[in-house]
């Protein structure tokens, strides 16, 4: 039960979480780009026992006190994050630069172009990795068992 929970949490907040980062890497301007590129390295080089240690002794080392649900919910939101916003970001890049020119011609705002052009044609090629890392996740919730 614990497992399901888990994975609904760290899929659903990973993922919203993802794709705005995944937007941000994806961004025109440089600082952004890096800022996302910079968490993402951060995120996909600490392995995911050394994220929920952090999230649950580092931080009661520090004083603030988490339950080990929220805790391990925690970590692995930061977890899916990173790993879920690495996929978006090679599936929307993945997009013909025809579609981002033609999007363009038709004088789309760039909120437009990943709504109409850009996502719909992202999402296909995203399916079959996202739902690989869904099952790394629900593999990983094994680890939570330690807190």
């Amino acid at each position: 039960q614990w497992t399901i929970l888990l994975t609904v949490i760290a899929l659903s907040g990973g993922g919203f979480i993802g794709f705005i980062i995944a937007l941000a890497r994806t961004s025109t301007r440089k600082a952004v780009r890096v800022a996302a590129a910079t968490y993402i390295q951060i995120i996909q080089g600490i392995p995911v026992l050394m994220i929920l240690f952090l999230s649950y002794y580092g931080l009661s080392l520090a004083g603030f006190q988490m339950p080990p649900l929220v805790a391990a919910g925690v970590s692995m939101t930061i977890y899916a994050s990173g790993y879920l916003a690495e996929i978006w970001r090679g599936s929307i890049q993945a997009v013909a630069k025809q579609q981002w020119e033609a999007s363009e011609s038709l004088a789309m705002t760039r909120a437009q172009q990943y709504r109409y052009v850009i996502l719909p044609q992202a999402l296909r090629v995203a399916l079959p990795s996202t739902v690989g890392f869904a099952v790394q996740v629900v593999k990983n919730t094994s680890i939570t068992s330690i807190i």
